[in-house]
């Protein structure tokens, strides 16, 4: 009987091994899933943000071809050059220039791994992200307000608050373009509450027409998104509530989408 019972005890063991081994396993299964997924999200980016890179160049160049147009017909006609008039063009085509520089400076830093959580100021992050995605926003005539109380300081990984700020706002795009929404726009507000930074992204689009609307988290769910990959809005909801100990919810207004992100100070 005895021996009986450390049969059962010592078979009882290995089977609770055997589950801690299967658990470890399928942990270590979906944080490589999870890797997968990010690694996704971000080549998905990557081919946006290129389209956004084209759209925020195509002007400057066209400013750059606008100025030697004037200082070539001169030289095609042999005519004498206006030494103010060069220096003025080498003002504007550095200025144009320079423009174009920070573009890149922007577009590398958001691709940049975040080794550590860093204090960061707000506003100068969503500058660096609107500077990505304005082109974009600009060629379809979308309306962006930012409002922002203060300049609030948070302590988090920069590039992915981009990211998935550049995610909520490149869903909202899509959406207001496919509808042909009239006067679109999308509006960033920002504000500290109960020492939790508040960031809401809204848009006039028409709302999200999914129930529960809880499911464009879900991962690959695409709605209304022609070519999208269904993991932005799914790797966005990670990074805030995962990587930032954070809240990203969901809701409709009287207008269209709207986004909450809830951050903790410190």
């Amino acid at each position: 009987m005895r021996q009986t019972k450390i049969n059962e005890f010592l078979e009882l063991e290995h089977h609770n091994k055997e589950l801690e081994k299967r658990i470890k396993e399928e942990v270590a299964k979906n944080r490589e899933k999870d890797k997968l997924m990010f690694q996704q999200a971000k080549l998905a980016s990557l081919g946006e943000m290129l389209g956004n890179i084209s759209h925020q160049w195509r002007q400057p160049l066209m400013e750059i071809n606008s100025l030697f147009l004037p200082i070539e017909g001169k030289i095609t006609l042999d005519m004498p050059l206006d030494k103010e008039e060069i220096l003025e063009t080498i003002n504007k085509l550095n200025h144009i220039t320079k423009y174009m520089s920070n573009t890149i400076d922007d577009f590398r830093d958001f691709f940049a791994t975040d080794k550590e959580k860093i204090k960061f100021q707000l506003l100068e992050q969503i500058n660096s992200t609107i500077n990505i995605i304005s082109g974009g926003l600009k060629t379809h005539n979308i309306k962006l307000d930012i409002i922002i109380q203060k300049n609030p300081e948070m302590i988090g990984f920069k590039n992915e608050y981009s990211q998935v700020l550049i995610n909520i706002i490149n869903n909202a795009k899509d959406i207001l373009v496919q509808r042909n929404v009239i006067n679109p726009y999308i509006k960033i507000s920002i504000y500290e509450k109960n020492n939790n930074i508040i960031t809401i992204v809204e848009d006039n689009g028409g709302g999200i027409k999914v129930k529960p609307i809880e499911k464009i988290f879900d991962p690959f769910f695409t709605y209304e998104k022609i070519g999208g990959s269904g993991i932005g809005l799914f790797m966005s909801k990670l990074i805030i509530e995962n990587n930032m100990n954070g809240k990203l919810s969901v809701k409709n207004s009287s207008n269209g989408a709207f986004f909450k992100i809830i951050i903790p100070k410190i």
